[in-house]
This record gives structure tokens, sequence and C-alpha cells, in this order.
């Protein structure tokens, strides 16, 4: 990325989620949430931990309820992540979330109510010291805004955050960070851009609400998370797919790392398979995936499926193997460096890899 793309991200004010910074040119933080009932702290905690070991960095809760509260505080106590509260309409479950342990809260001014009530939230957070995530969406629209014809709905969604965090600034509270979310790509790319303009000191949190199936979701997060981060646009995101939430982190790991903005562990370049073919590559990159899970090393993998493809194609790979007629080659930058049986080859890339990048 050049110097002018980086600059929005660089130019947000600090947040801290828990010990988690956001904005001022942090790391892209990556979030999650919870799906297992907020009362059930056992699996709540269970679900947390498997965000943490995927590279997760913040844990949002919902709080639906009153009894949600016990095992949300719960949570907090015992989570190895920051918890953020998750809250809609009741302001009382806001303002006791950030006296249970809350690291943050979410909230959305224009579903919670009246002024008087998001004020109350605003002087919880600050008596906490805790950051509010000024939410919009289609359902939480400023109501001034929402009756507005002369406007886009991606330019109400601006307007509305817009509105919102100057009255929080107004209360003196500024530790926000501000996420405007539609179900359409392009229109997260347009609202997100038109943010960073509007309010360039406020980190942006950045996803696609209800985008879908694994397939559909994460193909329209990945175009517009994707051109916002390459912009220098955004300080967090949270790739939202109706599958578990550890999937969720997965593919957010993948869209910062195509991104060019952050990596966390190796990638692998496997090719798509051809008549050429004579062994199971999909077996073979499956496998080859499922053991570099532990491998946090920022390298090239690749899984390729003849010599045709192999180490002259596959060059720029760090290391890689290419199979063919009962054996593979191990190659390295290009160069060949061992044939082996295919029943070993899995085994040998693996010890290569440790050899060469994990001692």
């Amino acid at each position: 990325m050049g110097e002018a793309a980086a600059c929005p991200r660089e130019r947000t004010r600090r947040v801290l989620m828990g010990s988690v910074p956001v904005g001022a040119g942090a790391p892209v933080a990556v979030q999650s949430m919870t799906t297992t009932p907020t009362s059930d702290p056992t699996a709540t905690l269970a679900q947390i931990a498997e965000l943490a070991a995927e590279g997760c960095e913040i844990a949002r809760v919902a709080i639906p309820d009153a009894a949600s509260l016990g095992g949300f505080e719960a949570i907090c106590a015992a989570s190895p992540l920051p918890v953020v509260a998750d809250i809609h309409f009741d302001h009382r479950l806001a303002i006791e979330a950030c006296r249970r342990g809350a690291s943050g809260l979410r909230i959305n001014p224009g579903n919670i109510g009246s002024w008087e009530r998001v004020d109350a939230v605003i002087e919880a957070a600050g008596e906490a010291g805790i950051p509010i995530r000024i939410g919009v969406n289609a359902g939480s629209l400023a109501k001034d805004v929402e009756a507005r014809t002369d406007l886009t709905h991606a330019e109400k969604l601006v307007e509305s955050a817009v509105g919102f965090v100057r009255h929080f600034a107004e209360r003196h509270f500024t530790d926000v960070v501000v996420s405007a979310k539609t179900h359409s790509a392009l229109e997260t790319v347009e609202v997100n851009r038109l943010l960073s303009r509007a309010l360039p000191e406020v980190p942006l949190h950045l996803g696609v609400t209800e985008a879908g199936d694994f397939s559909q979701a994460t193909v329209k997060n990945s175009v517009a998370l994707g051109i916002l981060l390459t912009e220098g646009i955004g300080d967090t995101v949270r790739v939202s797919i109706t599958a578990p939430p550890a999937d969720e982190v997965r593919v957010a790991w993948q869209i910062l790392a195509a991104a060019g903005v952050r990596r966390r562990g190796p990638e692998i370049v496997s090719c798509p398979t051809c008549a050429r073919c004579t062994i199971d590559l999909m077996a073979l990159e499956a496998e080859v995936s499922a053991r570099l899970r532990e491998v946090r090393a920022p390298i090239c993998v690749a899984v390729m499926g003849c010599e045709v493809n192999g180490p002259g194609e596959a060059r720029a790979a760090d290391i890689g193997i290419a199979g063919g007629h009962g054996h593979c080659l191990l190659f390295a930058g290009g160069e060949i460096i061992a044939t082996v049986g295919q029943a070993d080859a899995v085994d040998a890339l693996m010890d290569e890899i440790g050899a060469r990048f994990c001692s």
C-alpha cells in the first residue's frame, strides 16, 4: 500500500477495547460474536477460546435480557479476549454491562430510545472508562434522518452516524468507534468511504451485515472489505457469516492477508487441477491446510498437481510440493530439493517447513 492509501487509518483516534488498540494506525483488529446463550458462561467461554485459537482479538457477546447479566459477568471475568457487550433497545442492560466487566459496548443509538436513555449509557461508559461502538443500520437510523426523501440510503446511514458522534462529543465522550452496516457489498464501500471523509478522526468497524451463508458471505465481505482495506479505510473488522463464529475469524484473516494488511500464518497456493493431475490434489491440499493451522510463520506454501505448474509456476512460493505418477517433488524457491513418495509427501513438506521456518 502506498503512503496516501494508509493515511485514513493512521489519522483515526486510538481507542482501547480492553488491551486491544483500535485506530491510529494500530493493526486492524479481528472480531467475532458468540452464538451460545450468554446465560451459559461455560459454553460461551468455550466458544471464545475457539475464537482466540483462530486469531480473534475481540469477542462480542449479546445481552438479550436481564437474566443474561450474571452469565455475562462470569464471561468477562474469565475471558482471554476483551468482551464487548452487544445491546439493543434496553439501555438498562447497557448500563449494567458497564458494571459487570464489559471492555466496551456496542449500541445502536437509533433503537435505544430517547436521548435521555442514550445519555445514561454514555455516562455509565464514561464512569467505567470503556469505549462505545456506535452502530447504524437500516433499522436504527436517526428518526429525523429516516424520514428524509432527499437522501439515499447510504447517505442516511452516514448522516445518522455523524449526528450520533456529534451528540456523544457534545457530552464530552469521544471514546467511540463507528459502524454503518448494510447487506450490500458496494453500498458498504460507499458508506465507509463517506464516513472516512466525514469523520476522519473516528475509528471505523467494517463488515457486511446479514451477508448470508459461507460462500456468499465470504464473497461479499471479500469485495467490500478488500476494497476499503486497500484504500486504508477500516480499523477493525467482523466478517458476518451464517456459520460457526470460528469460520468468520478464518475468513477475516484471509481477507486481511489478501489485502496486504495483516497476515497470521501461511498462505497456500494451489492449482485448480486438470486432466494432467494424477493425484487427489483436493485431499492433499486439505491435509496440508489442516497441518498448517499450527504454523504461524507468514510463508507461502504451494500444493500443485503436476510438474507443469509445480516448481516453475510456483517459483514465488517459499516452499511447496508438486505431485504426479506416484511421487511428489519437494521444492523451495523454485528449485527441486527432493523427490518423495506420495504417501510421505505431506510429512516431508512439514518437516522441511519446520526446519526452515519454525526453528
